[in-house]
């Protein structure tokens, strides 16, 4: 209860990095309400970002609508957004779908490049007030700024963001609440740095920390990925003066086998509704196309192709573990290109050195790198795949010495210069050093929004002559 005594106590329920696991929310939900019982009206449920992912159908299918319903059948009081909300759900579309959200989205370092104001659908803070307790919430989120730019917002340090709401805060709350969808390194600075955060509920790196880690005053909080856990952080003072201070800290493990009907129900309605949508024919092809994850295939060669001809650049480079299957012969629908291609990642054009591009070439023939598991930073694949190229022909030789394998390279007919800048269209992921780490070496890099490499792929299929040109081997050995 809020008053034992003379004690105020506050239980804090919250989420983090769900990711569209549609198949955890009704069992989420079902754990927050009998949480929320047990507290009674001293209760609050927050989620610190990446509830929504692309990569699920039903997310995709409705664009992140069946994620704010489960939001609002959940009962959230607050939530923030992650990278996933902010840089794969189209600015125009994640208004409208906020427009149903029954709860504020809290946000300090994020506003709109023309306005200089946060949208219209985010707030820099909020107060919230449970059996007397004023309650102080502000959030952040990870600010990738040159792609925010792209799509017409302002990332700000997200640091200085919080410090200035948290001042503001101070003198009207009696706990401050920092939501911060920044990662652990940060949430560590923000507790070292400012002072008067009661508490940060930290996501984006997926940390786990079963009981909230000291700072100073501050406890700082993590739950995982996935809906694998909630956590729960109880809240007490003794006197109105006191600070309040943690005296109970834990993540509840998410029992998959109790559900909210109601929850599991939207969810299941939204999974057909999304089934329905994505039926849309894209192409109709009259062969199928293979993918190989330690050798060439022509489904490889198409995303090659499809990064090519989208960039414009002198050669493309992507990774076969992008595709999670062959395409098959007959009609292509966007549900199936959708699975196959799941991943919200973005095209991009950098400038790099011929040697970065022998390197990572040479890393593609190499079992440790083709069959690399890869996790997040977009990537949705199972493991990494060797490099798929167009514009680009590679002699090499199987039985040569990792490193050494690769005798000739001819980019559009010329040979190779080592210490030439090429432009080379590629993907997002590299960027951030995941996988091929030598393609994170180059320069002036130029990211294409909003479109995702799956998109490419269905224009690549209207291409004619598109399918023919797979079949041109680009690795010979």
């Amino acid at each position: 209860m809020g008053i034992q005594g003379n004690k105020q106590t506050l239980t804090i329920l919250y989420t983090n990095d769900i990711h569209s696991h549609f198949e955890m929310m009704s069992k989420v939900a079902a754990l927050i309400s009998r949480e929320k019982t047990a507290a009674g009206d001293s209760a609050i449920v927050l989620d610190i970002g990446d509830h929504m992912d692309r990569a699920s159908v039903e997310t995709e299918g409705s664009m992140g609508q069946a994620n704010v319903d489960v939001i609002n059948l959940t009962g959230y009081d607050a939530i923030t957004i992650g990278n996933n909300e902010g840089l794969t759900i189209p600015y125009d579309i994640l208004e409208s779908v906020y427009a149903g959200l029954l709860c504020p989205v809290v946000c300090c370092n994020i506003h709109e490049t023309i306005s200089g104001a946060p949208p219209s659908w985010m707030k820099q803070h909020v107060i919230l007030e449970r059996e007397g307790i004023r309650i102080g919430l502000t959030g952040a989120t990870a600010a990738f700024a040159g792609f925010y730019q792209l799509l017409g917002w302002e990332a700000e340090d997200p640091v200085q963001a919080i410090a200035e709401q948290v001042e503001a805060l101070q003198d009207k709350c009696d706990i401050v609440i920092v939501l911060s969808h920044l990662g652990l390194t940060i949430d560590k600075r923000l507790a070292e740095t400012i002072e008067g955060i009661d508490v940060i509920l930290g996501g984006h790196t997926h940390h786990i920390l079963e009981e909230p880690l000291m700072i100073g005053n501050t406890a700082v909080c993590g739950a995982g990925k996935f809906g694998q856990y909630v956590g729960r952080i109880v809240m007490q003072r003794s006197h109105v003066e006191e600070r309040f201070t943690c005296i109970e800290g834990s993540l509840l493990p998410v029992d998959k086998s109790v559900m909210e009907p109601i929850v599991e129900q939207a969810i299941m309605r939204h999974h057909e509704l999304a089934r329905e949508r994505l039926t849309e024919s894209v192409a109709v092809i009259d062969r199928s196309l293979p993918i190989h994850y330690e050798e060439e295939s022509p489904f490889a060669n198409l995303l090659a192709q499809a990064v090519l001809q989208h960039t414009g650049a002198e050669l493309a480079i992507v990774n076969s573990g992008q595709l999670l299957g062959p395409l098959p012969e007959g009609e292509i629908s966007s549900g199936m290109l959708h699975g196959l291609c799941p991943s919200p990642i973005n095209p991009c054009v950098v400038k790099l050195l011929g040697e970065h591009i022998y390197q990572a070439l040479e890393e593609s023939l190499l079992q440790e790198f083709s069959s690399k598991k890869i996790l997040g930073f977009g990537f949705r694949g199972y493991i990494l795949g060797g490099l798929a190229v167009d514009g680009l022909s590679i002699h090499y030789d199987k039985q040569g010495e990792p490193y050494h394998k690769i005798t000739d390279i001819s980019i559009q007919g010329q040979p190779l210069d080592r210490q030439r800048e090429y432009e080379v269209g590629t993907l997002d992921m590299f960027t951030f050093k995941i996988g091929y780490e030598t393609l994170a070496l180059g320069k002036d890099t130029v990211y294409m929004l909003p479109e995702f490499i799956r998109d490419l792929l269905r224009k690549e299929l209207s291409r004619p002559g598109s399918l023919e040109e797979t079949l041109i081997s680009r690795w010979i050995s």
